[in-house]
């Protein structure tokens, strides 16, 4: 049986980036390492990770795009869902997140809003289906 287990983001700076989703989405840290090069975060059934730049650099020897906030966001997001979006977005603004789209609702009831992280990830806020 597969599972799927984690998502891992490249950043910078892991005690920055974990901090950041600590303060501006609630979650709670599962730990960072001692180098500070990875770390967990408790969210759900899946964990988000993070690793630093230079340790995704020497794991991956062809190299990887890096993302920022001064490039377009790449063609992946992660998602969270709220019953309480428009609140949600700016707990993330005020922790450091840059709004990409206002929250709307979609044809289907659902109401979505998009962010950024300071790393550059995309970011979907909406509630959930059903």
């Amino acid at each position: 049986m597969i599972k799927f287990a984690y998502t891992i983001l490249y950043v910078q700076d892991v005690e920055k980036t974990v901090s950041f989703y600590e303060n501006g989405f609630g979650f709670t840290r599962k730990f960072v390492t001692p180098d500070q090069d990875y770390g967990e975060l408790l969210v759900g059934e899946t964990t988000l990770a993070f690793a630093s730049v230079i340790l995704a650099q020497s794991n991956l020897s062809e190299g990887f795009t890096e993302s920022k906030l001064s490039n377009k966001a790449f063609g992946i997001e992660i998602g969270f869902t709220t019953d309480h979006v428009e609140a949600t977005v700016e707990k993330a603004i005020a922790a450091g997140a840059k709004l990409t789209e206002q929250p709307k609702i979609k044809p289907w009831g659902q109401t979505v809003a998009y962010l950024r992280d300071p790393d550059g990830f995309l970011i979907e806020v909406c509630t959930p289906m059903g």
